[in-house]
């Protein structure tokens, strides 16, 4: 069946479209001179350009913003024994852009860990907005709380400690449906659909989910059967592809982050 058009405010429009015209030139670049896209070793396990490639520090080097909070959270997190749970830097800096761009108020996020995706956020948001952050771990956020402070932006980062499904079900109840602008999903991964789905009904028409690790390593390739995560990320993969109700992006950044545009 056809797709529909896509009906967003035109601020989203334009974001899409800038998106697919970097999107489409990296993947002729890459075609042109594989080594610059997807890395220079074949055994990389998500064929992205790795962590320690020059050209992904020069990539940093030449289009990372980073307020210096930012920057003393991320270097906090990163010594941290799970540091690598925290979402790529360039990742999260498009969040925040995005979060800008459609002039966003209300944000879900889903899988908080230290706080640097939902500082980010809260940086851009108005002084009236809020970030709604769930998670499971209060010590984690411990870490990122006293710079949220810092950086003046601790009342508007609402940090729920509970099963991010139940805090879900409180702001559907409470009437919030259709109320929020964006919604960041980074949280475990068998619970991917769930989270997905009730985010969509949380967001207003024009508003964006974004969900992070869609490529999972590269396993979602052929995922093992023992390999609840990676099947659930590909299930849902194969789902956005269909859903009828957004229009969507996938972006080779990170470990992959598909966007999903509720119509």
């Amino acid at each position: 069946s056809e797709m529909p058009l896509l009906s967003v405010p035109k601020e989203v429009a334009v974001g899409t479209a800038m998106l697919g015209v970097a999107f489409a030139t990296g993947m002729l670049a890459g075609k042109r001179y594989p080594s610059l896209v997807f890395g220079t070793s074949k055994s990389s396990t998500s064929g992205m350009i790795g962590k320690s490639s020059p050209l992904r520090q020069y990539m940093l080097d030449h289009s990372l913003r980073e307020h210096p909070i930012l920057k003393k959270l991320r270097l906090l997190t990163a010594d941290h024994p799970w540091g690598r749970m925290m979402v790529s830097c360039d990742s999260a800096q498009l969040m925040a852009n995005l979060v800008k761009l459609i002039k966003a108020k209300k944000v879900i996020e889903i899988g908080v860990f230290t706080g640097y995706n939902a500082l980010n956020m809260a940086l851009v948001l108005p002084d009236n907005g809020r970030v709604v952050a769930c998670d499971i771990n209060e010590d984690y956020a411990k870490i990122g709380r006293p710079l949220w402070k810092e950086a003046g932006v601790e009342h508007k980062i609402d940090l729920r400690i509970k099963p991010a499904i139940q805090t879900l079900d409180e702001l559907l109840a409470n009437g919030e449906a259709e109320t929020f602008d964006f919604a960041f999903i980074d949280a475990d991964k068998e619970s991917y659909n769930e989270y997905y789905e009730k985010c969509l009904r949380l967001i207003k028409k024009g508003g964006i989910i974004a969900i992070d690790n869609v490529f999972w390593n590269g396993k979602v390739l052929k995922p093992r059967k023992d390999d609840l995560a990676a099947q659930s990320i590909h299930h849902l993969n194969e789902k956005l592809l269909r859903d009828a109700r957004v229009n969507i992006s996938t972006l080779p950044m990170g470990d992959g982050v598909t966007l999903a545009f509720k119509l």
